[in-house]
């Protein structure tokens, strides 16, 4: 089984692009994030066409998720229970469900924006939400995994030049606790290799050719249960879908497993 993550940043936008990769690197699993459309208008019938089912929930900003299937799509759960709202609103930013052997869950962490930013401690609301919310699926024997833009990067080395973070979101000690306290519920996070330069980055900005320079960061994780982690055979970023053209500033996260 192959299990996959992608923030396509505008499932409009990127459609071409996506249906491309689906295409090539047939994945059974797909999460999304940042679709930037409402469930309703997610492209249901050209992803349908490749042999995908679909579970969407979006609202038509800057979030929304996703789940792509082809081995099943059963049990799905829209939203994190228990999780904070911003501005009022409780974000489109989770979805889960059971594709065959598997349970997944497709999320996309709050960005935070500044330390002194209200959205910056939703984000550490919204982490310890998560945390709560997968604790049973993490507990159990089913293979279970959640996959997305959790927009933290694990250590210094996970930035391309970490003195340039000084007092940034993404690397704060807050945000890599927030995440860490998340493996405690019973999850690893599972190191994808590096196809190219000695880190996996998974984003690299648009402007001042970033992704040519490779000025990237890896904040685009699979954190597994035991039993989903058992399974692994092989996890790799595919830089080749960041290159080029109308494509997103991140790149997928694929993961082979033995099941």
């Amino acid at each position: 089984m192959r299990v996959a993550t992608w923030n396509i940043n505008s499932v409009g936008a990127r459609l071409p692009r996506m249906l491309e990769w689906l295409e090539g690197a047939a994945p059974d699993v797909l999460c999304l994030q940042e679709l930037k459309c409402t469930a309703d208008a997610f492209p249901y019938e050209a992803v349908e066409a490749l042999g995908y089912q679909v579970a969407a929930h979006g609202d038509g900003r800057w979030n929304g998720v996703a789940i792509l299937s082809k081995v099943g799509l059963e049990d799905v759960v829209r939203g994190l229970e228990g999780g904070p709202e911003y501005e009022g609103v409780q974000e489109t930013r989770a979805i889960s469900a059971t594709c065959g052997a598997v349970r997944v869950w497709s999320v996309y962490v709050p960005n935070g924006r500044e330390l002194v930013h209200a959205h910056y401690a939703y984000k550490l609301e919204w982490l310890a939400a998560l945390k709560t919310a997968v604790a049973f699926d993490a507990a159990g024997e089913r293979p279970f995994a959640v996959l997305g833009d959790f927009n933290v990067a694990p250590t210094d080395k996970d930035v391309w030049d970490i003195s340039l973070f000084e007092g940034a979101t993404h690397v704060s000690e807050a945000e890599r606790t927030a995440l860490v306290e998340l493996g405690k519920a019973g999850l690893e996070e599972i190191m994808p290799r590096a196809l190219k330069y000695d880190v996996p980055f998974t984003f690299w900005d648009y402007r001042n050719l970033g992704f040519q320079k490779n000025k990237g960061m890896r904040i685009d994780l699979v954190m597994g249960n035991p039993a989903f982690n058992a399974a692994v055979k092989d996890s790799y970023v595919d830089r080749e879908a960041r290159r080029g053209k109308g494509t997103s500033d991140h790149a997928p996260v694929v993961v082979d497993l033995d099941l």
